[in-house]
């Protein structure tokens, strides 16, 4: 048996709507953030052999309101952009922009580079073993696996997405 994920991208939150890049801050859901979390109730159901969460607070709130009883894990939490955090695309400078466009060698300023990012993701999901797994994280995360999978389609705030690897 492989390793089936089932992600779930955490409910809307004001920065999401402004489009503000929001890796490390605590930004909590909006209403709409809520209800998209409280429509994704039946995904928590499962069967899964594991249950998990990014420790910002708003995939903690995302779980509670699906009712799911998920562990915290420190490595699904979002890339942190650093200085770039609160920022909007047409603050930053064209450069800084093609890196960000280009994803896989970018190092934010003051925060995290996508290799070590991507090793944090790999390492845990790597040590969950076989089986169909709940992860709510972020869109960076979910990116990340979705590329791994030769996927790079868009996941809204407060849906999901299964993906076998």
């Amino acid at each position: 048996m492989g390793v089936t994920l089932v992600l779930i991208r955490h409910g809307q939150t004001d920065w999401n709507v402004e489009r503000r890049y929001g890796g490390d801050p605590e930004t909590p859901l909006n209403e709409t953030g809520r209800a998209q979390a409280r429509a994704l109730a039946p995904l928590a159901v499962g069967p899964f052999d594991s249950m998990w969460m990014s420790p910002f607070e708003r995939c903690r709130e995302t779980a509670r309101l699906m009712g799911a009883d998920a562990d915290v894990a420190d490595a699904l939490r979002e890339f942190d952009f650093g200085a770039l955090n609160g920022l909007q695309w047409d603050d930053l400078d064209r450069s800084t922009q093609a890196a960000i466009v280009a994803f896989d060698g970018f190092v934010a300023p003051g925060g995290e580079s996508v290799p070590a990012f991507a090793e944090r993701i790999d390492t845990f999901v790597g040590a969950l073993g076989a089986g169909r797994h709940l992860l709510i994280t972020h869109g960076g995360v979910i990116r990340h696996l979705m590329r791994r999978v030769g996927r790079d389609d868009a996941v809204p705030t407060g849906t999901s997405i299964t993906l076998e690897y």
